[in-house]
C-alpha cells in the first residue's frame, strides 16, 4: 500500500497572444488517505500569472484531495461510467481503452479517454476535458495526463494543458513530476523507501 510520498513538480505556462509565461517549481507531499502539502520552491515570471493562476492551481489541487470532493472526483464508477474502445499501447505496454463519461457536471470531473495497462490494471494515461462545460470566455479547454510505474506505484509524470480563451488567446500549461521517494506500508506494519 502507498504509504505517502514526496516529488518535485515543475510548472511551466505560456500565454502566446500576450507573450506571458511563468514557471514554479514546487515540493509535493502525500500522505494516505490523500492528504497533500505544496512547497514552493522557486518561482518565475509574470507575477499575475503566478498569483492567479499558478498558485490557483495548488489550491485547487488541496481542495479536490480533501473529504467528499476527493471521493466525488475519484475515477471510479460511482463518478464515470465507462465503455471499452479497444487496446492501444503507452511506453511500449498494452493497455485498453475506455471513454470515461462522467455521471455529473463537477468542475473536477472530465470527459475523455482512459488508458488502463493491461498487465497491472493501473492508469496510465487520460485524454480529455472538463465534464463542466467552459465559461462562455472560454471557446475550448483539453488536457494530456501521463503515469509511470515507480516501483509497484503508478505515479503522474505530466500534465500537459491546452485552453482557448476569447480574451486572452490560447495558452497551455505543462507540470512536469519527478524525484519521486515512495514510501510503502509492508505487511508486517513496516514501511519500507523505494527511489
Amino acid at each position: 500500500m502507498l504509504r505517502d510520498y514526496t516529488s518535485v513538480r515543475r510548472y511551466l505556462l505560456k500565454n502566446e497572444r500576450f507573450n506571458k509565461s511563468a514557471e514554479m517549481t514546487v515540493r509535493a507531499n502525500y500522505r494516505y488517505p490523500g492528504d497533500k502539502e505544496f512547497q514552493i520552491l522557486s518561482e518565475q515570471g509574470s507575477l499575475i500569472i503566478r498569483r492567479k493562476v499558478l498558485h490557483r492551481i495548488l489550491e485547487s489541487e488541496l481542495e479536490a484531495s480533501r473529504g467528499e470532493l476527493r471521493r466525488a472526483t475519484q475515477i471510479t464508477p460511482d463518478n464515470y461510467s465507462f465503455r471499452l474502445l479497444g487496446t492501444g499501447v503507452v511506453a511500449g505496454r498494452q493497455a485498453y481503452v475506455l471513454e470515461a463519461i462522467p455521471k455529473g457536471k463537477n468542475s473536477y470531473l472530465f470527459r475523455g479517454k482512459i488508458w488502463v495497462d493491461a498487465e497491472d490494471y493501473a492508469i496510465a494515461r487520460i485524454e480529455g476535458s472538463p465534464a463542466k462545460p467552459p465559461l462562455f470566455l472560454i471557446r475550448k479547454s483539453t488536457f494530456v495526463h501521463e503515469y509511470g510505474k515507480f516501483g509497484p506505484f503508478w505515479l503522474a509524470t505530466s500534465n500537459s494543458s491546452d485552453t482557448d480563451a476569447r480574451v486572452f488567446g490560447r495558452t497551455t500549461l505543462r507540470i512536469e513530476y519527478g524525484d519521486y521517494r515512495v514510501n510503502q506500508q509492508q505487511a508486517g506494519g513496516a514501511a519500507t523507501a523505494q527511489p
